[in-house]
């Protein structure tokens, strides 16, 4: 994807979607992410395949459904649907730091540059931008505000407990 940023860095995107699964033998090849339905109903199958695997959750999925599986996972997407809509910082805090989810955390759908840096904030470490996001212009995003007050994913302590 040409939209796209993993660790504060602009990259390729290695990841597939897949959305069916007929049988085993028609399981892809290579790194891809289903949908929390088609992970809940092939659960077994998929993870006898090789190559990495991620789920996606919509804003919608409770991420407790996959919390035992995440030492399988390499890979969260998460959906933000329109920028009003927050859910998927939640989403991604409660994979982070109550679930304790150490791989890739994906933002997907209405990703724009003003969100960026209190997404990874939240424990988000892949961004997939809206297509009218310019890439090189986002990644300064990251670095427009140098403290942060509250903790969060990315800070265990408020400013006031933190030794400089």
């Amino acid at each position: 994807m040409d939209s796209y940023i993993k660790d504060r860095k602009a990259e390729g995107d290695e990841w597939m979607p897949f959305t069916g699964l007929e049988e085993s033998s028609s399981l892809p090849t290579g790194d891809i992410y289903v949908p929390l339905e088609e992970w809940l109903k092939s659960r077994e199958s998929l993870l006898e395949r090789n190559g990495r695997l991620g789920v996606a959750l919509s804003n919608t999925d409770d991420p407790a459904l996959i919390k035992d599986d995440l030492d399988r996972l390499d890979l969260v997407v998460l959906e933000f649907p329109k920028m009003a809509d927050g859910r998927a910082f939640s989403q991604a805090r409660l994979l982070r730091e109550r679930y304790g989810f150490k791989g890739e955390i994906r933002a997907t759908g209405d990703v724009l540059y003003d969100q960026l840096f209190y997404m990874q904030r939240c424990g988000i470490n892949g961004f997939e931008l809206r297509n009218d996001q310019d890439v090189s212009n986002s990644l300064k995003a990251f670095d427009e505000m140098t403290v942060t007050y509250q903790p969060a994913s990315d800070e265990e302590f408020p400013i006031w407990r933190r030794e400089d």
